[in-house]
């Protein structure tokens, strides 16, 4: 099984992949790597990211995704996924693969952007990502998980998600 880890900035997206990598031992892959240069200057700036400056990144990131399936080496990967398109693109011939969409309230996400540092992400575009972002649907294959819970909770709920699927 490969995993996508989703949810807008600062739901914890990357703890929990680093975090079900290490348990699953499964190779990491952390989506904000694939931003270009200008990507990040954008957000840096506090500017949201338009479908037209995501495409290359997507696209890229769906390159090392199908490349790691070909070599048979599962993953995990952090990405904000934030569109039902975004993880249609992310999806392309990549197979098996599960999105754990985090889901958390924007009070809570806002608090946790706050706490951070040395992110790109400011807390200006908190508001822009809860805009974009298109929860999961049910002809997508996806589970959801709150991020009140702890990451063990997290995790222990992913695995018992799939093995429940085997």
């Amino acid at each position: 099984m490969n995993f996508v880890v989703m949810g807008v900035a600062g739901c914890g997206k990357s703890t929990i992949a680093r975090a079900l990598a290490d348990k699953l031992s499964l190779a990491y892959l952390e989506g904000d790597d694939f931003h270009s240069p200008q990507n990040v200057a954008l957000m840096s700036e506090g500017l949201a990211l338009t479908d037209s400056d995501r495409k290359p990144w997507l696209q890229a990131i769906n390159q090392e995704m199908q490349l790691k399936v070909s070599n048979q080496q599962s993953f995990v990967l952090s990405c904000s996924a934030l569109k039902q398109s975004y993880r249609r693109l992310l999806a392309k011939d990549v197979s098996p693969l599960l999105f754990v969409y985090l889901q958390g309230t924007q009070a809570l996400i806002e608090q946790r952007i706050a706490m951070r540092q040395d992110h790109f992400m400011p807390m200006a575009l908190v508001k822009s990502q809860f805009a974009t972002l298109e929860e999961p649907r049910d002809d997508e294959h996806y589970i959801s998980v709150n991020i009140t819970h702890s990451v063990h909770e997290i995790i222990d709920k992913v695995i018992a998600s799939v093995k429940s699927e085997i």
